[in-house]
């Protein structure tokens, strides 16, 4: 199978291209430096325009877009918005208008989105229906969906609203891990607020799934099944990691620091279900969040 990726060396994408490059399939990551990319086949794009890739993802069985800037990188200034919002519409929109070159051919297209679509919503549970929130982030993954829906037409198309993504080399357990190293962990503000997390590897099954699955389509909650409030990720943390876990971050100096960003994704959170997952028959190798842990840490 031909499968182009953006975002292929990213923190969910470099680990999807090796398992899917394992299974045989011929795997092209869209890159603005391509003579860097070490796994997979580099090839040119400026996240933007419209060239040689072009062709390329027009003519693969498989499309998947996960590029878009950190959201937890910093604080929330207008040009971060900015950022943060063109970084995902302008790759999703050039990978849209690169398929619509080949509009009767048959591929999958699965274009990454993430829980932030269901705002602060306290304890209720989210599965697949519930419906958008506010904030900041709710806009920006409404129109990040909004985007790759536009493929509809084009492809089967799978969007999955994929949850803090856990593995011990990178992303937010490794800064989360910081302050344990030092003896200082605890929970964030309250301490109430859930965390709806996923084993990397299990993200990037969901995504082999989806590609497989020739009759899942639309939104799937990419979340493992067992969502945990923040204090209670951080006692489990503290307990793998063999470290104290009672030291809070108080959540006005967070804001103080981090403004808008603290309150939406440090201090709030989202009690998400994978729902469709579940009756579909998707299986997940980490649905504990220990058990995970474990896994990300090597303990």
């Amino acid at each position: 199978m031909k499968i182009v990726i953006s975002g292929g060396s990213g923190f969910i994408g470099g680990v999807l291209t090796k398992a899917l490059l394992s299974r045989g399939h011929e795997v092209f990551v869209l890159s603005r430096n391509p003579d860097k990319v070490r796994t997979g086949r580099g090839v040119q794009w400026d996240g933007r325009s419209q060239g040689v890739w072009s062709e390329v993802a027009a003519s693969a069985d498989a499309v998947i877009s996960l590029a878009g800037e950190n959201v937890g990188a910093g604080r929330w200034t207008e040009n971060r918005k900015q950022l943060l919002i063109s970084s995902r519409l302008n790759s999703t929109n050039a990978l849209v208008t690169a398929m619509k070159s080949a509009p009767s051919h048959r591929r999958t297209f699965v274009s990454a989105s993430a829980v932030g679509y269901y705002g602060l919503r306290g304890d209720e549970e989210l599965t697949e229906e519930a419906p958008r929130g506010s904030g900041f982030l709710a806009d920006l993954v409404e129109k990040w969906e909004n985007a790759g829906r536009a493929a509809e037409s084009l492809s089967r198309l799978v969007l999955p609203r994929f949850g803090v993504a856990l593995a011990g080399d990178g992303g937010a357990l490794q800064k989360m891990m910081l302050p344990f190293h030092f003896g200082m962990g605890g929970p964030i503000g309250s301490g109430r607020q859930w965390l709806s997390w996923i084993d990397r590897e299990d993200a990037v099954r969901i995504v082999e799934w989806a590609i497989d699955n020739q009759s899942a389509r639309g939104v799937y909650n990419a979340t493992a099944p067992n969502p945990v409030r923040n204090r209670d990720f951080a006692r489990t943390l503290g307990k793998v990691m063999r470290r104290p876990s009672f030291m809070p971050t108080p959540g006005f100096v967070l804001e103080l620091v981090f403004g808008q960003m603290a309150r939406e994704v440090l201090l709030g959170g989202q009690r998400v279900i994978p729902a469709r997952l579940a009756r579909e028959g998707f299986t997940f190798a980490y649905p504990n969040l220990e058990q995970s842990l474990r896994h990300a840490l090597k303990r």
